[in-house]
Parts: C-alpha cells; sequence; structure tokens
C-alpha cells in the first residue's frame, strides 16, 4: 500500500495513511474551502494532485526508514528528502496545456512556498525543465494508483474577476489549510478535535446586544456620549446596506471601536458572511482592543500577532490562529497585508477565511503610503469579488479618491460609502479641544524653553517624533515619565497602564512619548504639546486631549511646536512639509474631514511613488502568460523594513527567569512568546559593536541578549545607543 503517512497508535502498532485516502480527502476539504469563491473545481484538481510525487518508489522508501515503520527500506539516490511535488505540476501541465501552469504554482508550493516563475533554480519553470522530472510522472504511472486520481476533466469554472495573482494566492491557501487539516487528522486526531469554532456570529451579536445594553444604562448623561449613541445608532442602521466598501469616519474619542464593531456584526448577520477581522497599526493599542472585545465575548476572540503574551492563549486560540478559523479575529495590518501578498504556506494558509468576511482597519490613514497603490488594489479585489465588506476606519479619513493631473495619476478607491450621515457636523458637534499652531512654523524651539512651558501644567502628554528627541526633553523634565520604543513591551504595558491610573485620581503627571501612543490609546489629558508632523498625526494627538469632554472650564488644548531638529528624512517629513504648506496661512479649525481630504491629496502627491518595490509589476506584468513573480514580490513586500535591525533580549523584571528556562529548556514556543515581550530592536550597526565587546551574547543561536548592566535604564529603557524612529514600532 502506498503510505502518505504512518505513524504508531496508543499499543505501539503502525497505523498507515493510505496515499490515495489523502489525495481524496485534501481535495474534499480544499474543494469545500474554494466553493466560497466559486473555485471548488480547480482547488479539487490541486488536491488530488498535489501529492502524486508520493507514489515514487524514492519515497516511499524515504518514509518507511524515516518513521522506523521499516527500516530496512531501500531508499534510491541517498537518505535525504525526495521531491514530491513537482510530478504533479509537471502531471497539471500535461493534462491541461498552459492552464495548467495555475496548478503547478500551487502544487510545486504546497511545501516550500509559491515559486516565481523563473529567475531562480528554485522556479517554477526551472524545476518544470528538470531532465529527471517527467521519468518521475512516468514511474508514477507505472504504479498504477486509481484512475480517478489521474483521468480529470478540465475545470470549468474561472477566476471570479480581478488580479490573476490573488486568486492564485486563495487557491493555495485552500489547498495548504486542507493539506495541513487531513494530515493533522491521521497524525495527531486530538489536536484535530479541538478544532473548530465554539459560537457563530448571531451568538456574538446577541453577546455585544446585551453587554452595550448595561454599558448604555450605566454611562453618565454626558454631551460626549450622547454623541457616541448617535455614532452607534448610525453604524447599526447601515449595516443592512449591500457588501463593498465603506468608511466610518468618527473624530477620536467618538466610540469608532465599539460602533464599528456593531456595523461588522450587524453586517455579517444580516449578510451571511461568516467571520469579522478587525486589523489594527500598533502594538499599544492591539491588546487594548483585543481585551474590550475579550470582555464581551470572552474566548470567541483570537489575537494574531507576534506580541502575545502566552498567557493571553489558549490550546484552541492558538489553533485556530493558525488559519484563522474564528468567528472574531484581532490582528495587525502588517499580519493580514504581508499575508496578502505573501509566498510562504504558514502566511498563506488562513487567506482562504477572508473570503466572505467583514474586514475592519482601524486607523486606515495608517496603511503605508509606499505600498498603498498593491494595497488598495487588494482591497478592490477582495471587496468586488470574494464578497468581503471593508470598513476604513479612522478620525482622519485618507484621500483614497481616485486622482489625476501634473502628470500624476492615483487609481484609489471608488464607491466607498460613508456610514455617518454627515461628518461635518459631527467633528462640530464633538469638538472638544483648541489646537494652536506656533506663530511661525519653521522657527524651532529649543529644549529647555519647551520644558519650562510644560512644567506650566500639571497634567500634560507631549509628543514627539525620535526617540532621541524623547529622551533629551524627558531629562529636562526629571519627573516625567518616558514612552518610546527603547522600551521593551512589558515596560511600555506597565508603565500605560500607570498613566492611566495617575489619570483616573488627577494626580500630577507629565509624560513624553513618541508617537507610539497616539493612534488608539485610551488616555485623556487636559494639555497635550504636538511636535510639529503631518495633520493626521496632529489630529490623533489631539485625540489624547479632552477624550470624555470632562473639563469644566471648556475645551482642551493642544500646543504644536517646532522641535529642534525636523523630522527624520522620509515619510514623516514629507507629512510634516505637506501640512506646513496646507497651514501655512489657515486660522480655522484643524481638525476637519474636508482639511483632511486636502492634507492627504497633497501628501500623497508629494509621494514620488505609491508602489515604490514595483509588487504590481511582479505580479502583473506577465499575468496573461502566467508567469508571476510569487517568492520576489514577498520579499519585497515589507511594511516594516527589518534587514538593518537586530532584536535583543533586555534585563527588565522576570526577563532572566525567561532567559534561565531558554538556557536549559531550548527555545520553546511559548518561553520565545514570554520573551518577546522583553525585547528592544536596535540598528546592526550598533548589535555588531555590543557584540564585539561582550555587552551584548548569544544566549541559543540566532536569539541574543544584554549581557552585562547598563545597558538598559528604568525610565529610559535601551541606552546602549541613540536611533531615530524605529520601524518596529509596528507589530509584525
Amino acid at each position: 500500500m502506498p503510505i502518505a503517512h504512518v505513524r504508531k497508535g496508543e499499543n505501539g502498532e503502525w497505523i498507515i495513511h493510505d496515499l490515495a485516502e489523502h489525495l481524496h480527502g485534501v481535495a474534499k476539504l480544499a474543494d469545500a474551502f474554494a466553493r466560497h469563491f466559486r473555485s471548488g473545481d480547480w482547488a479539487h484538481l490541486a488536491g488530488l494532485w498535489h501529492d502524486l510525487g508520493k507514489y515514487r518508489q524514492a519515497f516511499q522508501g524515504y518514509i518507511r526508514t524515516q518513521s522506523g515503520y521499516d527500516p530496512e527500506a531501500h531508499i534510491e539516490g541517498g537518505k535525504g528528502r525526495v521531491d514530491h511535488s513537482t510530478a504533479g505540476a509537471i502531471h497539471a501541465i500535461e493534462r491541461l496545456g498552459p492552464h495548467g501552469r495555475i496548478l503547478a504554482y500551487l502544487i510545486a508550493g504546497h511545501h516550500a512556498g509559491l515559486p516565481d516563475w523563473s529567475g531562480t533554480p528554485s522556479s517554477l519553470f526551472q524545476r518544470m525543465e528538470q531532465p529527471q522530472a517527467k521519468e518521475w510522472l512516468n514511474e508514477i504511472r507505472a504504479q498504477n494508483p486509481p484512475a480517478d486520481l489521474l483521468e480529470r476533466e478540465r475545470p470549468r469554472s474561472r477566476p471570479p474577476g480581478g488580479a490573476l495573482h490573488l486568486w492564485l494566492r486563495l487557491l493555495f491557501s485552500t489547498l495548504v489549510d486542507a493539506d495541513f487539516l487531513d494530515t493533522e487528522a491521521f497524525m495527531d486526531p486530538a489536536r484535530a478535535n479541538q478544532r473548530g469554532a465554539t459560537c457563530a456570529l448571531p451568538d456574538l451579536l446577541a453577546a455585544f446586544n446585551t453587554y452595550m445594553e448595561g454599558k448604555t444604562a450605566a454611562a453618565p448623561d454626558t454631551p460626549v456620549n450622547r454623541l457616541r449613541a448617535q455614532v452607534l445608532a448610525q453604524c447599526r442602521t447601515k449595516a443592512e446596506e449591500a457588501p463593498g466598501l465603506f468608511s466610518l469616519t468618527v473624530p477620536t474619542g467618538g466610540g469608532k471601536t465599539l460602533s464599528s464593531l456593531a456595523f461588522a456584526l450587524e453586517h455579517a448577520v444580516h449578510h451571511g458572511q461568516r467571520r469579522i477581522v478587525y486589523a489594527i497599526p500598533y502594538t499599544s493599542i492591539i491588546e487594548q482592543t483585543a481585551d474590550i472585545f475579550r470582555e464581551i465575548f470572552g474566548e470567541a476572540v483570537i489575537e494574531h500577532h507576534s506580541n502575545l503574551d502566552p498567557d493571553r492563549e489558549t490550546a484552541k486560540s492558538r489553533l485556530m490562529s493558525e488559519n484563522w478559523d474564528a468567528p472574531l479575529v484581532v490582528t495587525t495590518n502588517v499580519q493580514l497585508f504581508e499575508s496578502l501578498f505573501a509566498a510562504r504556506t504558514s502566511q498563506c494558509r488562513k487567506l482562504h477565511n477572508l473570503v466572505d468576511s467583514v474586514i475592519v482597519l482601524d486607523e486606515a490613514q495608517l496603511l503605508p503610503p509606499e505600498f498603498l497603490d498593491p494595497i488598495l488594489e487588494v482591497l478592490r479585489d477582495l471587496t468586488a469579488h470574494y464578497g468581503v465588506t471593508m470598513v476604513l476606519s479612522t478620525a482622519t479619513q485618507p484621500a483614497f479618491k481616485p486622482r489625476q493631473g501634473f502628470g500624476w495619476k492615483f487609481d484609489g478607491l471608488e464607491n466607498v460609502r460613508e456610514i455617518m450621515a454627515d461628518p461635518e457636523l459631527l467633528y462640530r458637534d464633538l469638538k472638544r479641544v483648541a489646537v494652536k499652531l506656533p506663530d511661525d512654523l519653521h522657527a524651532p524651539e529649543d529644549w529647555p524653553t519647551l520644558a519650562e512651558r510644560i512644567r506650566g501644567h500639571e497634567q500634560v502628554l507631549v509628543i514627539v517624533n525620535r526617540r532621541d528627541d524623547a529622551r533629551e526633553l524627558a531629562e529636562f523634565l526629571p519627573e516625567a515619565v518616558h514612552l518610546s520604543a527603547n522600551l521593551c513591551g512589558e515596560h511600555r504595558s506597565r508603565l500605560i497602564a500607570d498613566i492611566r491610573e495617575r489619570l483616573r485620581l488627577k494626580a500630577p503627571l507629565r509624560v513624553v512619548s513618541t508617537q507610539l501612543i497616539e493612534a488608539g490609546v485610551d488616555v485623556d489629558f487636559p494639555v497635550v504639546f504636538r511636535a510639529m508632523a503631518g495633520l493626521d498625526s496632529i489630529a490623533q494627538a489631539a485625540g489624547r486631549c479632552n477624550r470624555e469632554g470632562r473639563l469644566a472650564d471648556g475645551l482642551g488644548r493642544v500646543f504644536v511646536f517646532v522641535p529642534p531638529k525636523p523630522s527624520p528624512p522620509g515619510l514623516l517629513r514629507k507629512g510634516e512639509d505637506a501640512a506646513r504648506e496646507l497651514l501655512f496661512d489657515q486660522a480655522e479649525d484643524l481638525l476637519t474631514p474636508e482639511l483632511f481630504e486636502r492634507y492627504f491629496g497633497l501628501y500623497y502627491a508629494k509621494l514620488n511613488d505609491l508602489d515604490k518595490a514595483g509588487i504590481l509589476d511582479l505580479l502583473r506584468k506577465d499575468e496573461r502568460a502566467l508567469q508571476i513573480q510569487f517568492r520576489t514580490a514577498a520579499e519585497r513586500f515589507r511594511l516594516i523594513d527589518d534587514q538593518a535591525q537586530q532584536t535583543i533580549i533586555v534585563r527588565y523584571c522576570d526577563a532572566e527567569k525567561w532567559l534561565s528556562m531558554l538556557k536549559n529548556q531550548g527555545p520553546e514556543r511559548w518561553l520565545m512568546r514570554k520573551l518577546q515581550r522583553y525585547s528592544v530592536n536596535i540598528p546592526k550597526s550598533l548589535f555588531q559593536k555590543l557584540l564585539a565587546t561582550d555587552e551584548v551574547a548569544q544566549v541559543h543561536p540566532g536569539i541574543y541578549a544584554q549581557n552585562v548592566d547598563g545597558l538598559y535604564d528604568s525610565r529610559f529603557g535601551f541606552i546602549g545607543g541613540q536611533a531615530g524612529p524605529n520601524p518596529l514600532d509596528l507589530i509584525i
């Protein structure tokens, strides 16, 4: 009997997974997954043919010896792994002609990941041209596998529309998830039995309604709470509209999180959609949002991000995070979009579960401009062809409308429906701050002068653009709390919790922070100082001021200042320049949807390229010939450029205990999650210097930690070197 997998039973007996049974099982599962986007016949064939190479005698000998089932089995060609995917890819091309390349990408990549069409020895073209590959296929046919595995009709369905690369990646997702699940069901039945959602979206909607009834009853009758109730009511009413693209434009503190969730739940239940994915840009708010959702829904909420504390995971949630087979997923922009352009099987596996879903993009203005063209293309295709509803939720709605002129063309997004009836009126009604610009937008203010102004306020938040700025200013304010990416995640979380408690007690409090605090972190200061930046950043900073509208003397105050050094070159500088140009003679309210529209139009026009890495060219240039560079595009689509960064574990709080366990037990998954909370990212050049002086040491292959005292400070965090804005402030 040809073997797909083999394991020992409870009594030591050998249990064999028949190869034909495995192929039919994967085909059936992949077919069911792909029917959600009318492509089940393609996925079925991919499942039938993905492991045809396992009929080779070389593979059968390999699995028998490696498993111990038959140690004396003959292994042709040595003891290494045996290629079992190329033969099925060639069979697809022989059976289907040029269209067989569709399945060839999936089959050839179902372990190693989607390949490029050409350019490297591992490319699909090179693998198809191997002289021995056709010999492998002839050998397989000589084994007389069941006829229904090889003889199949050409699929009749056509791609749903839009970009071919997205359809192929979704098909690939159905195959790799089906292959994993069918294999797991055989190899580890107990683990497989833990899978499956414990509740459905109608159950979550009922729980949400109960929670909101209690919250509304307990909320004080204030103008802000009345407006939040109006926002919520409009979201519920708009939820019955047809799926597609929506924007939710609500000022900071207007209740976007719960209102957008209300829209998503009502909309998904009304239209029979399968799940809700809530994508968030920053580490500082993802756990905050997940905690709110978990208070309502308990363990039905799945968090999926690399900074997740393992204490917040269960065995079941860990399994569901692998393929997003859950009714409500809270994740990051990086995880979502890098998966949508990924080649690796582990990243692609979840993608078919995005079909027929509601995706809420929280703080949509933070989508990275240098990848905006490919991102918006995917958003258009998901909503137009795959039953997805997309909600762009933000206080500062980016200008995604199509536009052109002066040699510049932006495809943008069309047919975006605003959920709020009158965003301009809402902004006027929810006005809680007055923004004061400096008299001269180009005249810097030195730190001592600024520190003196800050001391005039008992409770004040100051937000700057650079980590070294945060430290330099905080040194002039010895009493101030300092927040930046130089602090490890655990350190930052504790400080933010302490800040909230001191605000609640109305205790004296001054905080100097980088921009990590400004997008969505739920804090409420009477006064905020913001270093000159893009208008969206100024607005987000204002959202940390008089958030609840409780100041007895009226509006909160936001002071914009020009720091001694400008923003670093790049996107931050372009945003700052666009704001200066826009605000030069602006005397009216700075925080209005109309002004945000003008700002983002100006900002995007200043960018030379909204597809800096050439992603669309790699994926679309030769798609008619089915020659797609999947792997190269995936390597280039990195929302966070971490090539020049190195992660090190620092000595803070319980880090020593977890490092000791690492040395004794090795890098178990839960332990690495713990240590992630005690890590910072530093420039590679600085890392090399610290490594050479033994101030940082390797504690396990590829894992480095602080090795001497003095590198990590209880106030400023990592002080082994100064650095500008860290791209890894975002969570992967």
